[in-house]
C-alpha cells in the first residue's frame, strides 16, 4: 500500500513542466502579496486563502464605488440608431442618394458601403424635459426618457458580430497567444465581480440570460474569467425548467447525500492543489460549495410567479416561458439578492435587409416592440424600489449601422436595411452615478462619424469600472481608456 508521501512523490514526478511552472512563480507571487496584506490578490492565484472564493475586491477596489451592481442589456447583432435615438433630417433629405459631394470625399462609405443613402424607416418626435429625439418603435421608453444618458459617437475597430463582441466584453478582438495557447482577458462583467466580490453565498456574482434565438458569436468569452478566478465567470441562466443545468438533484436522489458529496468533492480538489498546484483547484471548492446552496436559492430568485399581479403587468411577462421581459425582471430580482452583474443578450438585431425578418420595416419593428415595454419597466420598477441609485444600466449593441441602404449580397429591394458601422453608435446608461437627460457626443448630418467627443468602447469599459469604484486599467493592448466626460455624463 502507497503511503500519502509516496503519492505526492510519484504525483511530482508525473507533474508536467507546464504544471511546475505555473506552481512555482504562483507560489512565490503569493507568499510576496501576502506579506504585503494583499490576501485577496494572493487568492487570485489560486491559494486556499479566505478570499479565494469570495472574488478579489480588496485588490481591486481603491475608490468608492458609486455602482454596487450592473445590468448589461445587450442587443447582439447591432441595433440601428437611426431607427431608434439618432435623429438625422439631413438623412431623410438625402434618401435614395448617394450624398453631397463634399460627403462623399475621403469615405470609405464607397466601398465596402456602396449602398445609396437611406433615410429613417420611423417617425421621430421629442420627449421629456430633455427633449429627447425618440423614434415611435418605442412609445414606452419615450415615456421615461429623462432617466438615462445617451452617448451618440461609441466606436469600434472590430467590423464582424464575433469580434465586436469580444472587443466590447472582453477588451480584446482577436486572441492573445500566451506561451502556446491563445487566450482572451478577463470579460469586463468577471472584472466587477472579482472586484466588489460576491455579496450572497447562495448565488452566483454574475449571471448570464438569453433571448431571442442564438447566442452571442463571442460565444462564452463575452462572460469568462479569463486569468481571473473561476468563480467571476458568468453563469447562464434558462428561461425554462431549471433555471441552471443540472442544478436540481434527480428525482431518484436524496438531499443528505447530496450534501455529504460536496466536502468529498472539496477535499478532492484540496488533495489535487496540494499535489499540482493547480490554481483552478481552490475556486472549485468554492463553486461546489454555491451550487449546493443555488439549489434552493437560485430556485426561488428565478419564481417570477412570487411577483405581484401588478409588477408582472408592468413588464409583460409570461412565467415559464423564455423571454426579454422575464429575464429584465428576473435581472431586478437578482441584483436585489445579491447577484454583482447580470448580462441579458437579446439576438436578432443584424437588420440587413435580405428577408422581411431582417427589415428596418418587419423584424427590426417586432424587436423594437420586444424590449421597449420591460426596459422602461426595469428602469421605473429599480427606481422605485431605490435600486436605481447604485444599481448601473447599461444598454447597447456591438456597433452600430451604415446611413447607407445595406449593399450585402443577396439583399431584396423590398425591405430596408443597413449594414455594420464601426465608426459610430448610440448607447445608453442610466442609474449609479450617471447624470440623467444627458447627450454626450455628436455624429456629422448624415451619421456616418463622430465630430465632437468620439467614445470608444475602451472609454465605456473604463466608465463602467470607474462608476464600480474599480481601477481603469485598459482592458486591451491600446493606450490607456479614458471616462466619459466626468462633468457631463458623469453625476
Amino acid at each position: 500500500m502507497k503511503t500519502p508521501a509516496r503519492l505526492r512523490q510519484e504525483a511530482l514526478r508525473h507533474a508536467s513542466r507546464r504544471q511546475f511552472l505555473q506552481a512555482c512563480p504562483a507560489g512565490v507571487a503569493a507568499l510576496g502579496l501576502a506579506a504585503n496584506g494583499s490576501t485577496a490578490a494572493a487568492a487570485s492565484l489560486g491559494h486556499d486563502l479566505p478570499a479565494a472564493a469570495q472574488g478579489l475586491s480588496d485588490a481591486f477596489v481603491p475608490t468608492v464605488a458609486r455602482a454596487q451592481r450592473v445590468i448589461h442589456l445587450n442587443m447582439l447583432g447591432g441595433p440601428s440608431q437611426f431607427e431608434l435615438f439618432d435623429y438625422k433630417p439631413m438623412l431623410r433629405r438625402w434618401s435614395g442618394s448617394r450624398g453631397p459631394a463634399e460627403w462623399r470625399v475621403d469615405r470609405r462609405a464607397v466601398d465596402p458601403w456602396a449602398g445609396r443613402l437611406l433615410g429613417p424607416q420611423c417617425s421621430f418626435s421629442q420627449h421629456g424635459e430633455s427633449g429627447t429625439w425618440v423614434s415611435d418603435r418605442l412609445p414606452a421608453f419615450s415615456q421615461i426618457v429623462d432617466s438615462v444618458s445617451f452617448i451618440h459617437t461609441v466606436h469600434t475597430d472590430a467590423f464582424d458580430h464575433a469580434s465586436a463582441q469580444r472587443r466590447l466584453h472582453c477588451g480584446h478582438a482577436a486572441q492573445e497567444q500566451v506561451g502556446s495557447l491563445p487566450q482572451y482577458g478577463a470579460s469586463l462583467g468577471a472584472r466587477v465581480t472579482a472586484g466588489l466580490g460576491c455579496v450572497s453565498p447562495n448565488l452566483p456574482g454574475h449571471v448570464v440570460l438569453f433571448s431571442g434565438g442564438s447566442l452571442p458569436a463571442a460565444g462564452p468569452l463575452a462572460w469568462g474569467h479569463g486569468h481571473l478566478p473561476s468563480n467571476c465567470q458568468g453563469i447562464r441562466c434558462l428561461g425554462n425548467g431549471d433555471p441552471v443545468l443540472f442544478l436540481c438533484d434527480p428525482a431518484e436522489s436524496q438531499r443528505p447525500p447530496c450534501s455529504e458529496l460536496v466536502p468529498a468533492i472539496s477535499r478532492f480538489h484540496r488533495q489535487a492543489y496540494q499535489r499540482l498546484g493547480n490554481p483552478l483547484g481552490i475556486a472549485r471548492v468554492g463553486r461546489a460549495a454555491t451550487t449546493y446552496a443555488m439549489q434552493a436559492a437560485a430556485a426561488e430568485a428565478t419564481d417570477l410567479a412570487q411577483e405581484t399581479r401588478e409588477v408582472r403587468q408592468l413588464y409583460g411577462v409570461r412565467p415559464g416561458r423564455e423571454s426579454f421581459a422575464n429575464h429584465c425582471l428576473l435581472a431586478r430580482r437578482l441584483v436585489e439578492r445579491g447577484v454583482r452583474y447580470v448580462q441579458l443578450f437579446n439576438d436578432g438585431w443584424d437588420a440587413h435587409g435580405r428577408t422581411a425578418a431582417e427589415s428596418l420595416q418587419g423584424g427590426f419593428q417586432r424587436k423594437c416592440g420586444e424590449i421597449d415595454r420591460p426596459i422602461a419597466a426595469l428602469l421605473i420598477d429599480l427606481e422605485r424600489s431605490g435600486l436605481l441609485d447604485d444599481t448601473l444600466v447599461v444598454w447597447g449593441g456591438e456597433f452600430g449601422r451604415t446611413p447607407t441602404r445595406s449593399a450585402v449580397p443577396g439583399t431584396s429591394p423590398r425591405w430596408a436595411g443597413r449594414d455594420h458601422h464601426p465608426a459610430a453608435s448610440t448607447m445608453w446608461l442610466a442609474g449609479a452615478g450617471i447624470r440623467p437627460g444627458v447627450h454626450y457626443g455628436q455624429t456629422d448630418e448624415l451619421g456616418y462619424a463622430a465630430v465632437e467627443n468620439p467614445v470608444s468602447v475602451d472609454d465605456v469599459q473604463a466608465t463602467v469600472l470607474e462608476l464600480a469604484g474599480l481601477n481603469t486599467e485598459p482592458l486591451s493592448d491600446g493606450q490607456r481608456p479614458q471616462t466619459i466626460a466626468p462633468d457631463s455624463i458623469l453625476a
